[in-house]
């Protein structure tokens, strides 16, 4: 599977990973070490990409507990979060995910009803 490449700052995406007509997402969550929540949040993440954007995502974990200073950039201030970061906008949930409909309206992959 030679599709990334390798560089400093882990894989990167190319060219032929993304297709014209669909969207790649990168999406960042943020917990507070190993809880409760924040393994449930990861779970429903996943399932979510899984069923709804295929191979077309990578998801990030930052453990605020680990990083602090992370928080800053993307102005977390609770946890879970995830935040989209592609494609733009930017956009943020707060919570475990666990409303599949509300994270998919978030997401920008279901619309608002």
């Amino acid at each position: 599977m030679g599709n990334a490449a390798q560089s400093e700052n882990g894989p990167e995406l190319l060219e032929s990973d993304m297709t014209s007509d669909q969207e790649f997402y990168i999406l960042r969550l943020y917990v507070a070490g190993q809880t409760k929540k924040s393994l449930t949040a990861f779970a429903n993440l996943k399932k979510i990409c899984e069923e709804h954007l295929g191979g077309r995502y990578r998801i990030e974990v930052i453990d605020l507990l680990e990083n602090p200073q992370l928080a800053k950039g993307d102005q977390i201030l609770a946890v879970p979060t995830l935040v989209r970061r592609l494609p733009p906008p930017i956009k943020k949930i707060i919570g475990d995910l666990s409303n599949t409909e509300r994270v998919l309206v978030g997401l920008d992959l279901r619309p608002v009803e």
